[in-house]
């Protein structure tokens, strides 16, 4: 399990995340998001074999506003959006 994280103080909306995981979105505010269950999200845990996409997507931020990390257990599988903003 990992998880991804969406720094938005550091995101600029460059996108260059977009086009080496197609889990990344552009959101209302013109920053990147995670897309989970149809929703948008800061944060995200993942159990699948996708690491590797997530992996080339932080690095290709230019901002280093992504990161890829091992999930702790219990991890929650997304922070939305309007959380994060709180």
């Amino acid at each position: 399990m990992y998880t991804i994280t969406v720094d938005r103080e550091a995101c600029d909306g460059i996108f260059a995340c977009l086009v080496r995981d197609d889990r990344f979105v552009e959101d209302n505010d013109g920053l990147a998001a995670i897309e989970v269950d149809d929703d948008h999200a800061v944060a995200a845990t993942f159990d699948d074999d996708r690491r590797e996409s997530a992996q080339q997507a932080a690095a290709a931020c230019p901002l280093d506003a992504i990161t890829v990390e091992d999930a702790e257990p219990g991890a929650p599988r997304s922070q939305p959006l309007v959380e994060a903003d709180r």
